[in-house]
C-alpha cells in the first residue's frame, strides 16, 4: 500500500468533502476551501494522503494555536486528524503524523495536539502515547475553560486534554 502525502491543492477541496459524506460525516467543501486559503497565508499546512490516487485522510498544522497555553509558548499544533474509516487501522494517521512532525521540527523544538475525551477518540488517545506526547500539565479543558474539583461540565467533542512531544 503506497501511501502518498502532499500538501493539498485546490482540486482536492471537493474530493475530500465528498469523500467524507460517503461515509456519512459532514465535513463540507467550504472547510477545505478555508484550509486551502490558510495554507497560503501561512496560517496552517494542510497535508492529504492519497492510495492510488483515492483520498485516504489529512491533517493541519495550525502554526499560531487559538489554545492559550500553545499560542503563549509559540507551540505549533496539529489540527484536525481525520483518516477514513475503511483506511483506519492501516497506518495512515502514523504517516500523516510522521510527515508532520517532520515539517514542524524545522520551525520549533515542540509539537501540541488536543484529544478529545470520549471513547471515540480512544484509538487516536493510544496513538498520541505510544509517539511520545505527554499531557501539557493543563488538565482538561474546554474552549478555553480549564476544569477545577467540583466543577460541572458538558461532555462533547470540545471537552479535551492537550498533549506536547520534543521533536529532535
Amino acid at each position: 500500500m503506497d501511501v502518498i502525502i502532499r500538501k493539498i491543492q485546490e482540486n482536492d477541496c471537493k474530493v475530500i468533502s465528498d469523500s467524507f459524506k460517503k461515509q456519512g460525516w459532514d465535513k463540507p467543501t467550504s472547510q477545505y476551501e478555508n484550509y486551502l486559503s490558510e495554507q497560503i497565508s501561512g496560517e496552517r499546512t494542510v497535508l492529504v494522503a492519497f492510495i492510488n490516487n483515492d483520498f485516504v485522510g489529512h491533517l493541519t498544522i495550525k502554526w499560531e494555536s487559538h489554545y492559550s497555553p500553545f499560542k503563549e509558548k509559540k507551540i505549533p499544533e496539529i489540527t484536525d486528524l481525520n483518516v477514513l474509516e475503511k483506511y483506519q487501522k492501516k497506518g495512515i494517521a502514523t504517516k500523516l503524523m510522521d510527515a508532520s512532525e517532520k515539517i514542524v521540527s524545522k520551525h520549533s523544538n515542540v509539537i501540541g495536539i488536543r484529544v478529545g475525551l470520549t471513547k471515540d477518540y480512544g484509538n487516536a488517545q493510544a496513538l498520541y502515547v505510544k509517539r511520545g506526547y505527554i499531557p501539557d500539565k493543563n488538565g482538561i479543558s474546554q474552549n478555553e475553560h480549564f476544569f477545577e474539583y467540583g466543577n460541572t461540565l458538558k461532555v462533547d467533542d470540545d471537552l479535551v486534554l492537550c498533549f506536547v512531544k520534543e521533536l529532535k
